[in-house]
């Protein structure tokens, strides 16, 4: 058996940091922001920094509005699709369970029936050129709008009382990400699962009388290593640490 792949210094408890300025890009409703979305096992918590906005969410509780303002705090379980609205120059910092795993491909997009059930067109459609320039601009635009065109629909039937496609387009995205599943088990062993052994060893140490490991505490220092790139919700600042954020790529 191969040795589990280690992380270093790690955020607290593992998890993802972003920044996200939201989209301004008017979608087929009117509506500015980003690419509706939901994950398959994180929770997302957007921490409001600056501006207004909401995000708009679809979950067995039905359709919600959120409103998003300086300090203001939303965060969302798997399986809650989610999409981010533009108010006036939104700013927020993303907090995300499980470091590594949507950037190994935890989210997929409400694209309509058809695309999801064909993963080649999907990941046609979901992968963007690299780099920040016009052609990602046009990419992303064009990822935005097709997740928009799903959403509204599943946004309608639920709103109408029918749940039947929510529930349906939840159980096309997990066929979509089966396959990926052993790597993101690495992933989460290497990052979240082991965070946490960490504590119970460490409470296990204090119990015992022999804290030795708080011999190797230091401190640790960052900044973002790419601006402005294209996230599923809007312009986004990256921290590329191990298990943070996996070389760019992912969205």
């Amino acid at each position: 058996m191969s040795p589990r792949p280690t992380l270093p210094h790690p955020l607290p408890g593992a998890i993802g940091l972003s920044h996200l300025s939201a989209y301004d890009w008017e979608a087929a409703d009117g509506v500015c922001g980003g690419s509706p979305h939901l994950h398959l096992v994180c929770t997302e918590a957007y921490v409001v920094t600056g501006g207004r906005g909401a995000v708009q969410t679809l979950s067995p509780d039905g359709y919600r509005d959120i409103p998003l303002e300086p300090g203001s705090v939303a965060w969302f379980t798997p399986g809650t699709v989610h999409r981010m609205v533009q108010g006036g120059d939104l700013r927020i910092t993303v907090l995300m369970q499980n470091s590594g795993l949507p950037e190994a491909g935890d989210a997929v997009f409400t694209f309509p029936p058809d695309v999801l059930a064909d993963p080649e067109r999907y990941a046609a459609v979901a992968t963007l050129p690299p780099g920040t320039g016009a052609e990602a601009e046009q990419a992303a635009r064009r990822r935005r709008d097709l997740a928009v065109a799903g959403y509204l629909g599943l946004r309608e039937a639920l709103v109408a009382g029918d749940g039947g496609p929510y529930a349906e387009f939840q159980r096309a995205a997990a066929r979509l990400v089966r396959d990926r599943v052993p790597r993101w088990r690495e992933l989460w062993r290497a990052g979240a699962l082991a965070a946490a052994e960490r504590t119970g060893a460490q409470l296990d140490a204090l119990l015992a009388g022999e804290p030795s490991y708080l011999g190797e505490a230091t401190a640790h220092q960052t900044a973002p290593t790419r601006f402005g790139g294209f996230g599923m919700c809007g312009r986004r600042d990256e921290y590329n640490l191990p298990g943070t954020t996996l070389p760019y790529g992912g969205e």
